[in-house]
């Protein structure tokens, strides 16, 4: 079996279920990183499906990168929300590369699908892992835990609605946000910029023309666009507005259907805030990124992380899951 797919040197995409990885109790770990939007939606997928039985998770800290790449806390309390390697007791999220494929040259990211009994990398991209435990493992949910069986962030009968925005918020949005960020001249800034709120104006408009929506594509059913676009804004005012310099506007002042969308994802979807760190988020990228922020300094604010959910937020809600009174 290659350890790379063909002309993938950066990736592996192997998939649970085929005849090197079968589905088994206590054989699969995942690393992450609190800080990383794309490890966070994966983070979700596990926790909204119910998963932590079956696939424990080791956490790297936020930072410093610089010197290796992300590490590991030497203790579980060196850094509130980091963990040790569990398994190996590395110091270097390179090592778990490494321990792959000992002549890797790639980068060293985050999330990281782990088989403990070949030690090898199943795949680390995160949205092969989020669509593979979104079914892998629903013969293992007890029974009694038919909501978190039942529940499929990729429904057949949405599949193509959810194919065709991913086509464009992955690659001006969930992306884009980093292509403004790091673009090298002011004319590519200015480009990825507009196209970053432009794409936010294309998801507002979503929203305000599906009034009874209270997720992304339905009234009442949450899919992978709801986890992906999730973990794109919950970090857009926090740290995305100043640090990638999208001063533009901001989701809770001038995105009313969104902001009231982050906000019942945060408060109201069981799971979703429990995933959510924001001292992680913030010294994610403002302590590790010295290229963009060399002196380390991290933001106070914006206050609240999130807004409240208000006593008119529940009776929207309530119309649209009617318990309207």
């Amino acid at each position: 079996m290659s350890n790379h797919p063909p002309n993938e040197a950066n990736s592996w995409r192997h998939h649970l279920g085929s005849p090197n990885f079968p589905i088994e109790a206590d054989r699969y770990h995942l690393y992450v990183g609190l800080f990383c939007p794309f490890a966070h939606r994966v983070l979700l997928t596990r926790k909204l499906k119910g998963l932590s039985q079956f696939l424990p998770l080791c956490i790297v800290k936020p930072y410093p990168k610089e010197g290796g790449g992300w590490r590991f806390p030497s203790t579980n309390t060196e850094y509130p929300g980091s963990t040790v390697d569990h398994l190996y007791h590395s110091k270097f999220l390179h090592e778990i590369y490494f321990k792959s494929d000992p002549s890797y040259k790639g980068k060293y990211s985050v999330p990281v699908l782990w088989d403990k009994k070949t030690t090898q990398i199943v795949n680390n991209e995160s949205e092969d892992i989020m669509r593979m435990l979104n079914t892998a493992f629903n013969n293992l949910i007890p029974p009694k835990n038919t909501k978190q069986r039942d529940l499929n962030f990729y429904p057949p009968d949405l599949q193509p609605q959810i194919d065709e925005i991913n086509s464009w918020m992955m690659p001006n949005l969930n992306t884009g946000v980093y292509k403004a960020g790091f673009a090298s001249s002011q004319p590519d800034y200015e480009t990825h910029t507009r196209t970053v709120f432009s794409t936010l104006d294309r998801l507002e408009s979503h929203l305000t023309s599906h009034p009874s929506n209270l997720f992304i594509l339905s009234p009442h059913r949450i899919t992978e666009i709801d986890l992906k676009l999730y973990t794109t804004l919950v970090r857009f005012d926090t740290i995305y507005q100043q640090h990638f310099k999208l001063m533009i506007g901001s989701i809770r002042h001038n995105y009313p259907h969104l902001h009231r969308w982050l906000k019942h994802m945060y408060w109201k979807v069981p799971g979703v805030k429990e995933t959510t760190d924001f001292k992680h988020i913030r010294e994610g990228y403002s302590k590790s990124m010295v290229d963009i922020n060399p002196k380390g300094i991290t933001p106070l604010g914006p206050v609240p992380d999130v807004e409240e959910w208000t006593e008119e937020d529940e009776r929207w809600r309530k119309e649209r899951v009617g318990e309207g009174g």
